[in-house]
């Protein structure tokens, strides 16, 4: 079922998914264009991540021989960083694993390929692209039964094995190497009050900044943390992941001087002896992420909040309590604030919606957030009062989606012309100057004089039109 908005974008219902007897339709809001990034789990291009525009039409694609394992991002020249499920890398065997990071030019050909698994460990779900081209990737530890017992977790909810969690920083190294250049472990900053006997003894309580060996685990499943999301803000120099079985979002420092410690941890203080049930928040949570300066809600946290043993999800921003010299403010013998999120939105166009596994939601620059609920890949744009103005049905499982600017420069001279190139010739050289002359002049004789040209190539001030403002931006492209 197909519904139009007022610039003709179409968009399917969102009823199979939203319960009740609701049937969707877009209201008369204005998505935030252009482009779509995802990579579907399951069908017959499952091995494929797609770019897609508002109409829902393929603009882009990027072949691979694996599915995914299982985020995707643009990186800075068009190519692709892509999570792949290698099964032959490694024994340890979970939903989310990965074991191999491609990078993948636009034009398809796979310029790094990065085995990133091995015995004892493998990259799963997600990963994060740092400024300085480096990679986090959140990654499965595997410690024997011996070991566990050592670190002081109960016999009796150890099997063969437990898997612990990492993040580690890949600087790529040639076609298919790569060094680890900095890494954080969990395994490193537990606190348990189980065993006296053992050196991590205390009360949870009293070490927020500390992971109890011994929470949240009800039977002998290895996979005991099950971190599925990371992200990184570069002015604080900060990691934030998510921990779902502890219903949990922790934040973590990048800065090699720093502690492992938790710096902040958010969604259910029961996890460190500071709250009940009653104080819980999150429920079986995915994709924490700074929301970026310049934005509505700038420094806050946003994240989806499945609803798992809640009946019901919802999205929601954090407003954390940071201090001006980057750590979080906590009282003594309380837990971390703030009591409720910020906002949240949990009905679409006044309708209940359920997401068990997996699911994101981004910030955009008009206000609005993106939704991706996983299970029946559906993305959907909702505005700040939860009312859907876009939706996309990739008919199909899917982990995340991420809207992509107009006109980001990353994709400059591949969807659209390269800032500066009015006659359109590739380059940006002294050719261009007398067609931006005319282009600002009379972009009528402009276009007919460079038909398959964009006019606003020259639009360096954002603006949405070509005018004398562009002008110093356009010399500035000219001198390289």
């Amino acid at each position: 079922m197909f519904s139009t908005t007022r610039n003709g974008h179409r968009a399917r219902a969102l009823g199979a998914l939203l319960l009740g007897t609701w049937v969707g339709t877009v209201a008369a809001g204005e998505p935030h264009p252009q482009w779509t990034l995802y990579a579907p789990f399951i069908g017959g291009q499952n091995t494929s991540t797609f770019l897609l525009d508002l109409d829902g039409d393929v603009v882009h694609t990027w072949p691979s021989n694996f599915t995914p394992g299982a985020s995707v991002y643009l990186m800075d020249d068009g190519a692709l960083l892509r999570t792949c499920n290698d099964m032959s890398v490694s024994p340890i065997d979970g939903p989310g694993r990965g074991g191999r990071l491609q990078r993948i030019g636009w034009d398809g050909t796979v310029e790094w390929d990065y085995v990133a698994g091995g015995e004892d460990f493998i990259q799963h779900h997600d990963v994060e692209i740092l400024p300085n081209g480096n990679i986090l990737a959140v990654v499965w530890e595997r410690y024997s039964r011996a070991e566990a017992i050592a670190a002081g977790r109960n016999p009796a909810l150890v099997g063969d094995e437990v898997w612990s969690e990492a993040v580690l920083e890949i600087r790529p190294d040639g076609p298919t190497g790569g060094e680890v250049v900095w890494s954080w472990h969990a395994w490193d900053i537990l606190v348990q009050d189980f065993d006296a006997a053992r050196p991590n003894f205390g009360d949870p309580a009293d070490f927020p900044d500390r992971i109890d060996v011994n929470f949240a685990a009800t039977s002998a499943t290895a996979d005991w943390l099950h971190f599925n999301a990371i992200d990184y803000n570069e002015t604080l120099d900060q990691i934030v992941v998510s921990c779902l079985t502890f219903n949990e979002i922790w934040v973590i420092s990048h800065a090699p001087e720093d502690s492992s410690e938790l710096l902040y941890r958010w969604g259910n203080p029961q996890a460190y002896g500071r709250g009940t049930a009653i104080d819980q928040q999150l429920y079986g949570q995915h994709d924490p992420e700074w929301i970026p300066d310049g934005l509505p809600g700038a420094g806050h946290l946003t994240v989806f909040n499945n609803g798992t043993a809640r009946g019901f999800a919802s999205i929601d921003e954090i407003a954390t309590p940071l201090n001006p010299d980057g750590t979080y403010h906590i009282e003594a013998g309380q837990p971390y604030g703030p009591t409720v999120p910020t906002w949240t939105c949990d009905e679409i166009d006044g309708q209940p919606f359920t997401a068990t596994i997996m699911c994101g939601v981004q910030r955009l620059p008009n206000g609005n957030s993106l939704l991706c609920l996983a299970t029946g890949g559906n993305f959907i744009e909702v505005d700040d009062t939860c009312s859907a103005v876009w939706n996309f049905d990739a008919n199909g499982l899917v982990f995340r989606a991420t809207r992509i600017d107009e006109r980001d420069p990353r994709l400059a001279g591949r969807l659209f012309g390269l800032p500066g190139d009015m006659n359109c010739d590739g380059t940006v050289s002294v050719g261009d100057i007398n067609a931006f002359v005319l282009a600002l002049t009379d972009p009528v004789a402009y276009a007919a004089q460079f038909p398959d040209c964009d006019i606003l190539n020259g639009d360096f001030n954002d603006d949405g039109a070509l005018t004398v403002g562009d002008i110093n931006g356009f010399v500035a492209a000219l001198a390289g």
